[in-house]
């Protein structure tokens, strides 16, 4: 297990991001409700800088004429084309065999670390 520390939990506040270099890629660290994911700032479809999209949430499965709004704060919309990715998971909201790369975190006193090389778990 190959552990890249990349900053300390308090460069990240509650609802925040921050993209780092981590060898060759672009990496956007989010703090949602005090845990950590980490999603490459890459979006497959034309390769635009996913992580410095807008994070929001979007409505959720309800009945006509009904709209219920959920997921606040962890989706990501590519600045480019307005492709949304759940940024836990990766998936897109349209296909979830469409999905943006993201790596496993670990915090260890007080740093968080992407673990590299290893196959990221889906939630």
């Amino acid at each position: 297990m190959n552990v890249q520390f990349v900053a300390a939990v308090e460069e990240i506040p509650e609802g925040q991001r921050k993209i780092v270099q981590v060898g060759k890629r672009s990496v956007g660290i989010f703090n949602i409700r005090g845990k950590y994911y980490a999603l490459l700032n890459y979006c497959p479809h034309y390769g635009a800088e996913l992580c410095k999209g807008l994070v929001s949430g979007t409505t959720m499965e309800s009945h006509v004429y009904e709209f219920i709004y959920g997921k606040d704060q962890e989706i990501i919309r590519c600045p480019w084309h307005g492709w949304e990715f759940d940024i836990k998971t990766g998936c897109s909201l349209f296909d979830e065999q469409v999905k943006a790369k993201r790596f496993e975190v670990i915090v260890q006193d007080g740093q968080i670390g992407l673990i590299l090389g290893a196959q990221s778990k889906r939630e």
